[in-house]
């Protein structure tokens, strides 16, 4: 496969601003879509099954979740190095990219195939599944782990184009995805009754189709770079690169899920109202940290190309449009997030005391929305300059020294706050940010020393 007509973006010529905003929205709308795939899942579910099938769907799609999410992180290191290269203009080199990425994901999928038939209900227990949906659990982890190759296929592509400049197509993937995933819900769940099990085969047949529709795509209109058979295979220079860039972030995230699973369980402590009060807001803070999550993804492909191109100048550029843009939508959010929780809670809950109490805990967020502005993009721009270990450094100290920490304070103060605890989060993005301001400032002034090139 050569070069051909394929549309990219590239960042290292031209304006910024109008460049940074038609590629940050099909992001957005990308991720919200993937965001609501689960959800259909469990609409659908709940509509033609019982409570154990919800239970299965329920608690499989979180397992699902977290491995997506560690997949989709692994993958930033070939966004940064594709970005990098195209930068460059070094076309045979990410030709090679790919192909190394090719080989490390379909082993990655092979292992998780194999490795979880055995693990699934281990991994059901250790979720703590109800022992009425137990069985239906473990059905859902092997069935949607036995088609991970699909599932890590299908984040792969979206990686690669991100790194290319092009966020459309992705944007396309994601809706194929979910227009399949919703005829097979209907066909297997509600036609054929078979509840969770239906609704994990419609996710694998999606995605499955969803990438098998993408290479007919891709082999029509070509990609803007060289690629060969012959790339296919582990090239010994890339796979640590790939690796070494991807695993911080994955890992960075994985311990900031922990540390809100430790903030969830020092919560339950509270009492039933306080502990679904709570449940209902992490839901609603799932979509609003969507708009600061896209602009991180963006600015790492931005930024990765005009480090490639030794357009620091440019690529700061980039990281204060992004931060002004990401600034102004996040008002809005943290608006309704402050003043307007509780009616939002709403949508997740009748109970008037559980909105209350999720009303409280999403002013927390609503202050983070302000904070998260410049915290997301700042991370982006790090990843796109290869410091993911920085990266790794301050999501740690975030999340374990001073998120977790506060929280616990915070629910030892009587008389106690849900408010109060909400603010352990702002607090720790406070404390993150001025890392990044003080970390940027020490890169810049080692790349200007350097007459405006990072080292190659």
């Amino acid at each position: 496969m050569t070069q051909n007509n394929i549309k990219r973006n590239d960042f290292t010529e031209g304006k910024i601003l109008s460049p940074l905003i038609r590629f940050v929205f099909p992001i957005l709308f990308a991720m919200l879509i993937q965001s609501l795939y689960g959800a259909v899942d469990l609409l659908i579910v709940g509509q033609f099954s019982d409570a154990a099938n919800v239970s299965a769907v329920s608690v499989g799609s979180q397992l699902m979740h977290s491995m997506t999410l560690i997949i989709t992180d692994l993958a930033v290191g070939t966004t940064v190095l594709l970005g990098q290269f195209i930068g460059q203009k070094k076309s045979e080199e990410c030709g090679r990219v790919v192909g190394t990425t090719i080989c490390i994901f379909t082993i990655i999928g092979i292992v998780l195939a194999i490795v979880m038939q055995p693990l699934a209900a281990p991994v059901a227990a250790a979720l703590n599944a109800p022992a009425e949906a137990f069985s239906q659990t473990v059905y859902y982890i092997r069935i949607c782990c036995g088609g991970a190759i699909f599932i890590v296929a299908y984040n792969i592509l979206g990686s690669i184009f991100r790194g290319i400049g092009d966020s459309k197509m992705p944007l396309i993937t994601v809706l194929i995805a979910a227009a399949f995933n919703v005829a097979g819900d209907l066909l297997l769940v509600a036609v054929f009754g078979m509840g969770a099990s239906g609704a994990a085969i419609a996710t694998v047949m999606a995605q499955g189709l969803s990438v098998l529709l993408s290479f007919v795509i891709i082999r029509r209109k070509g990609v803007p770079f060289t690629f060969k058979t012959s790339d296919i295979k582990f090239h010994r220079d890339l796979v640590g690169r790939v690796l070494v860039l991807g695993l911080p972030i994955a890992f960075q995230d994985l311990l900031v899920s922990m540390s809100f699973l430790v903030i969830m369980a020092v919560i339950n402590k509270l009492g039933v109202i306080a502990s679904a009060g709570i449940g209902v807001a992490e839901k609603l803070c799932g979509f609003i940290m969507l708009l600061p999550s896209a602009f991180s993804q963006a600015m790492s492909s931005f930024v990765a190309q005009n480090y490639g191109a030794r357009k620091m100048r440019r690529a700061e550029k980039a990281l204060a449009s992004g931060i002004a843009l990401s600034f102004v939508c996040s008002l809005f959010l943290g608006y309704l997030a402050f003043f307007h929780g509780a009616w939002l809670s709403t949508v997740f809950s009748r109970d008037a005391a559980v909105c209350v109490a999720s009303g409280e805990y999403l002013k927390g967020y609503g202050i983070d929305c302000l904070q998260t502005a410049f915290l997301f993009c700042f991370i982006g721009y790090f990843n796109g300059c290869q410091k993911t270990r920085f990266v790794l450094l301050q999501g740690i100290v975030g999340a374990f020294g001073v998120r977790v920490p506060l929280c616990i304070l915070f629910s030892r103060m009587l008389p106690v706050s849900i408010f109060r605890i909400s603010l352990a989060t702002p607090a720790s993005s406070l404390i993150q940010n001025i890392m990044c301001v003080i970390y940027f400032l020490m890169l810049r002034k080692s790349y200007l020393n350097r007459s405006d090139c990072p080292p190659a």
